[in-house]
């Protein structure tokens, strides 16, 4: 998806120049000099205060109506150019006040300072001396504050005066927290790449181990929203830009995006506040991840344009209502047209059970591993499709294909009484285990307990979990059996004691622990963030509370963060998800760089198996189009082995199977966010077809209306 900024640019036709209110504003952030003239910026959402330098106007701070210094704009560019061993900050020796319909603005001429110019006549002329006399970079440097609006729009149009071999070109630095509340934080979200709540390190080893934990300046491919977002005791500030605009290209060269730079410590700096920066170059070799300082230059060209366009803006809450908001002011992405129509893809798995993924004697499987892998069962799916296609072949031989291998049931149905009493033995084996906080604790080597991956990472490094802990999906999860139970049985106690367990979790901000069985714990995650979003939801509708509402709405708005919704040029990415920030028993697979898309179709049919459309619970996000977003994106990925665009992982020899198109119309486990390749294991389409059934579903009912 191309995102088009707000334009910036105001019409020369209609500027007016006008002296900006010089005064004596003390600025808060004393580490700059400052020669007592300032220039305001303001509405009744964000206040930008801008000071001048001993050189020239040079640097702001940004505050809440309440006057809290949220960030310091550290310069108004800066440049670094190979074997000149200072950078160059860019000032102006006026600004001008612009009034117009779309806002205000501050209007910067800006030339990068001559470091020779600033030694001359110092204790330093007779023994250092810099080649350039002229400033390397000119421009303009525009900031719009809109009408009654908390975003302020950040444009940098600058000019190369010659031909310069750089090692870095900055556009907006913030440094969340100078002068204020330090590297303190609620949390600090690059969506799709970190998200780090209090004390934690953005970049930290928590959730990866080197060298991997570093992503403060990812390849651009594995950002999933462009943006940053920094929070601090109900305060957010956000950080945003068109990853598809070219910042800068001489001739027919390669072109150069904007890069985000994110830290929280500011350990680039290495200063005590947090980082939000856009650069060039940027990182789309991954070789090249992660230096500041690049280690291989680029070079400038006499008028060659360098073009930064961002928004900055503040919100009410945290880095998540900071998303949301960028979320609601620029709406979802209209999805990308499906690889095939809904009706044809249904036809194509149909098919695809009919042949490839039907096996003679044991029935319906993706067998990878082992033949045990199929069996009798019929998806649902599969169920609906031969009901409203009885004339049709393929359903035909489907309804033979399943008469063989039906099971013959020669037991008696469970009677409403023995179906309630397994229910409540369920729900007392579910309560013998909660603790009396209201928790369930994690249990590695015990219940939960799925393949050996805890202990491989247990072996080589450390735990990724410790046995006791609790995180957000290992108490949502039961807490969710014991409400449906409570419902189905009519027993109190265990309506109350799913309550408790939700009431638990409730302080939580970050959804934790959804891939237990092979992931730190901790480290943020999709799938929890789905379970709660309907576990809160449920609690509403049979507690009647609104907190669980409001709750349920923000753990929806979680899965945000995880997913795609901007797309390079050439490699289809829109709408695929991350399963959680972190890496695979410390070293095995990396889900910054990697998307999953099983877990959110998941998520998606378990809502609708509840009866919930978050559309209506939650009418600011259209979740009805991220839902067609995520499915179209499943279609995307549904794999037939002519693409050749596929590779096993963890099995091998699946591989001569794949050229055979043994799995066919299904679709795989991975896609490779720099490279655009599929990977891992393979997954039965049935989820993708329950999330085409609802879709079309309510296309029907929206042309009854």
């Amino acid at each position: 998806m191309k995102i088009f900024l707000t334009t910036l640019a105001v019409c020369v036709g209609l500027m007016i120049a006008v002296q900006p209110a010089y005064g004596q504003l003390t600025p808060k952030f004393k580490q700059s000099s400052y020669v007592n003239e300032s220039a305001t910026l303001r509405n009744k959402h964000i206040t930008f205060n801008f000071f001048k330098r001993i050189k020239g106007w040079g640097w702001g701070e940004i505050e809440t109506p309440g006057g809290k210094l949220m960030a310091v704009l550290d310069h108004l560019g800066e440049i670094m150019i190979l074997d000149q061993d200072i950078p160059m900050r860019f000032e102006a020796a006026e600004v001008k006040r612009v009034q117009d319909a779309s806002g205000e603005s501050l209007v910067f001429d800006v030339k990068s300072v001559v470091v020779r110019d600033m030694l001359k006549g110092t204790s330093f002329d007779n023994w250092m001396y810099y080649p350039y006399a002229e400033p390397a970079i000119t421009g303009v440097v525009t900031i719009t504050l809109e009408s009654g609006s908390p975003v302020a729009h950040l444009k940098y149009d600058l000019t190369a005066t010659g031909n310069y071999t750089v090692r870095y070109l900055r556009g907006p630095w913030l440094k969340v927290g100078e002068s204020s509340f330090g590297t303190e934080k609620d949390d600090a979200i690059l969506p799709g790449v970190d998200w780090a709540i209090n004390e934690e390190w953005t970049s930290g080893s928590d959730f990866f181990k080197d060298p991997w934990a570093l992503r403060v300046v990812p390849h651009p491919n594995k950002v999933s929203i462009p943006l940053m977002a920094v929070s601090h005791k109900g305060d957010g500030i956000g950080l945003a830009w068109d990853p598809g605009k070219v910042v800068s290209r001489w001739f027919n060269y390669r072109s150069q995006y904007a890069q985000p730079v994110f830290a929280s410590p500011n350990f680039v700096d290495r200063m005590n506040n947090q980082l939000m920066g856009l650069m060039i170059p940027d990182g789309t070799v991954e070789s090249h991840e992660n230096e500041v300082n690049s280690k291989a230059p680029f070079e400038l060209r006499i008028g060659q344009k360098i073009e930064f366009e961002a928004e900055l803006w503040l919100s009410k809450g945290n880095s998540v209502d900071v998303v949301a908001d960028w979320t609601k002011r620029h709406g979802l992405p209209e999805p990308s047209a499906p690889k095939w129509e809904y009706r044809k893809a249904l036809d194509l798995m149909a098919q695809a059970y009919n042949t490839n993924l039907w096996h003679e004697g044991r029935g319906f499987g993706v067998v990878q591993r082992s033949i045990e892998e199929a069996g009798p069962h019929v998806p649902g799916f599969l169920a609906r499709y031969m009901n409203e296609n009885k004339k049709s072949q393929v359903v035909k031989e489907l309804q033979a294909k399943i008469e063989s291998v039906k099971p013959k049931d020669t037991s008696k149905k469970e009677t409403s009484e023995e179906t309630r009493n397994r229910l409540v033995k369920q729900g007392d084996g579910i309560l013998a285990i909660q603790r009396a906080d209201g928790s369930f604790a994690f249990e590695p080597d015990g219940r939960h307990y799925r393949k050996d991956d805890f202990k491989v990472a247990t072996s080589f490094v450390e735990p990724m979990g410790l046995d006791g802990a609790t995180a957000l999906d290992i108490t949502i999860l039961p807490a969710m059996s014991l409400l449906n139970i409570g419902k189905q049985t009519g027993e109190q106690r265990f309506l109350d004691a799913g309550r408790k367990a939700i009431d638990f979790c409730m302080p939580m901000q970050r959804p934790e622990g959804g891939d237990f069985w092979e992931t730190p714990l901790h480290a943020a995650n999709l799938f929890a963030a789905g379970h709660a979003a309907i576990a809160n939801y449920k609690a509403f509708q049979q507690f009647g509370d609104p907190k669980y509402k409001a709750k349920a709405v923000y753990w929806m708005r979680t899965i945000l963060p995880f997913t795609h919704l901007w797309e390079p040029a050439k490699l289809p990415m829109l709408y695929n998800t991350k399963p959680v920030l972190s890496s695979s028993d410390w070293y095995f697979a990396n889900w910054v760089r990697d998307h999953v898309q099983w877990e959110v179709l998941a998520v998606f049919v378990q809502s609708v198996s509840e009866g919930i459309r978050w559309e209506e619970v939650d009418p600011e996000i259209d979740w009805l189009k991220f839902h067609r977003g995520i499915t179209n994106a499943a279609i995307r990925w549904m794999n037939v082995h002519t693409d050749n665009n596929w590779r096993p992982h963890n099995i091998p020899d699946t591989y001569e199977r794949y050229t055979q198109g043994a799995f066919d119309y299904c679709f795989p486990d991975t896609h490779n966010s720099v490279t655009g390749n599929y990977g891992g294991m393979f997954i039965s389409p049935s989820a993708i077809a329950d999330n085409i059934y609802y879709l079309l579903d309510r296309e029907a009912e929206a042309k009854k209306k």
